[in-house]
């Protein structure tokens, strides 16, 4: 058995659930297809994938198995490209999982120029909007809040931490006043995101460090901060929104910041930059690292600062 072109015709079994489909990938028959993959389960004495005359599923053995193929292919196809090349430039497919709500106002600029870097690297970007477990999807590297991944051995790098602030538009704080302490707040209408941790109590923190607890019923609860967003700038009401996504509603003056003197306790959230940890990280995951790691320390007053915005 060639176990290296078994493990291509697995793999790619697992990625399109049809032996039809994978005969075609690697221009061999469906036969051809058949027989790689009983040689493969023979060999290692387990079956890998449920089939029958409608369906094709991974399993248990089947799905660790696909992980551990996926990435020696992946290093083997560093390799080949490294000595055609005769270089050790980062090269093939990238596997990102980033943020939803980050990504779409922030993450281009990182990409475009981690792309002009390094051209020969493509990437692959799955936008999350759900928890997901980070190696079993097959995923090179994250910029995400620790939160929506799980995976064992993980390395974790705080990138940013982003503080939330209350914002509202002017149209809106025209027609029901400007806060001038927390307490205000529940006079006004409230729009709250669904993932929050808060249960309706939120916590504003004074310039002299004492608290001031505000209970906060919410008019409209959304799952997505770019809609919560929205629903802001709409004139719907008030909303506390991480600062880095309303930047440039603040600097034009489409959305005013609240109660800019206080702070909001247990609410800041940290951008992370994860991938597995593995004793031989590929070069295309290593300089992604390198890259964002320095992207984001140049750039954080651009994304993070509101003091000129505000004002």
């Amino acid at each position: 058995m060639n176990q290296l072109q078994a493990m291509r015709v697995f793999i790619n079994i697992a990625e399109t659930m049809s032996f039809g489909q994978a005969a075609a990938n690697l221009r061999i028959s469906n036969a051809m297809v058949t027989r790689y993959l009983e040689q493969l389960e023979a060999h290692l004495n387990t079956r890998l994938v449920n089939r029958n005359t409608r369906s094709l599923s991974l399993t248990e053995e089947g799905e660790i198995y696909s992980r551990g193929c996926r990435n020696i292919l992946d290093e083997i196809e560093e390799i080949e490209l490294v000595a055609i090349r005769g270089t050790t430039e980062p090269s093939g497919t990238l596997r990102i999982a980033a943020g939803a709500s980050f990504s779409l106002s922030n993450l281009t600029p990182l990409l475009q120029e981690y792309r002009q870097r390094y051209p020969n690297v493509k990437l692959a970007l799955t936008l999350l909007h759900q928890h997901v477990d980070f190696v079993k999807e097959g995923f090179d590297v994250g910029i995400v809040l620790p939160k929506q991944i799980s995976g064992t051995t993980m390395i974790n790098r705080t990138l940013l931490s982003v503080r939330p602030i209350a914002v509202a538009s002017p149209g809106y704080l025209a027609a029901k006043g400007l806060p001038s302490k927390p307490s205000d707040l529940t006079t006004h209408t409230f729009l709250a995101l669904a993932s929050g941790s808060h249960d309706g109590e939120w916590v504003f923190v004074a310039p002299d460090k004492r608290e001031r607890r505000v209970t906060l019923e919410a008019a409209l609860v959304v799952n997505n901060a770019l809609m919560l967003r929205q629903t802001a700038l709409a004139g719907m009401g008030v909303a506390v929104l991480p600062e880095n996504q309303v930047l440039a509603d603040l600097r034009e003056g489409a959305l005013m910041q609240l109660l800019p003197d206080y702070g909001i306790a247990n609410a800041d959230k940290e951008l992370a930059l994860v991938y597995a940890d593995r004793r031989h990280i590929s070069a295309k995951t290593r300089s992604f690292v390198d890259f964002s790691v320095e992207w984001f320390r140049a750039n954080a007053d651009r994304l993070t600062t509101t003091a000129s915005a505000s004002r």
